[in-house]
C-alpha cells in the first residue's frame, strides 16, 4: 500500500462514534513515543461511560485511550482494489494447490 491508498488525517472530534474501526494518532508520551493503532467506540461492560478501546485488546484486559491521547484519525483503508465502474472490491486469486507429492500420508 501507499499514501495514495490511505485517507487524510481528520479531527478526532469527527470520528465516527457508531462501533466503526478507525486507524488513530496516539499522542507520544514519556512511556513511548506517538503511535498509531485501530480503535472502536464502544462502552465497555466495566465501565460507566463508553470510550476508545484498541481493537486487538484482550476482553479481560481492555487497552482504552481517553479523548485527549488521540489526535487524530482516519477510516480502515480498503484492503481490495475496486472494480472500475462497478464499486465492487475485486477479490485476489488465490494460489495454485499444492500438488500433492508422496501420497496423502494417511
Amino acid at each position: 500500500m501507499n499514501e495514495k491508498d490511505f485517507g487524510d488525517w481528520l479531527p478526532m472530534a469527527r470520528a465516527p462514534r457508531d462501533g466503526t474501526r478507525i486507524l488513530v494518532a496516539i499522542r507520544p508520551t514519556e512511556q513511548g513515543p506517538a503511535e498509531v493503532d485501530v480503535v472502536r467506540w464502544a462502552k465497555p461492560q466495566a465501565a460507566a461511560e463508553p470510550c476508545w478501546i484498541a481493537i486487538d485488546s484482550d476482553p479481560a484486559a481492555l487497552v482504552t485511550y481517553a479523548e485527549v491521547e488521540l489526535t487524530w484519525w482516519m477510516p480502515m483503508p480498503n484492503p481490495l482494489p475496486r472494480a472500475t465502474g462497478t464499486g465492487r472490491p475485486i477479490a485476489p486469486t488465490p494460489p495454485p494447490e499444492p500438488e500433492e507429492i508422496g501420497g496423502s500420508g494417511i
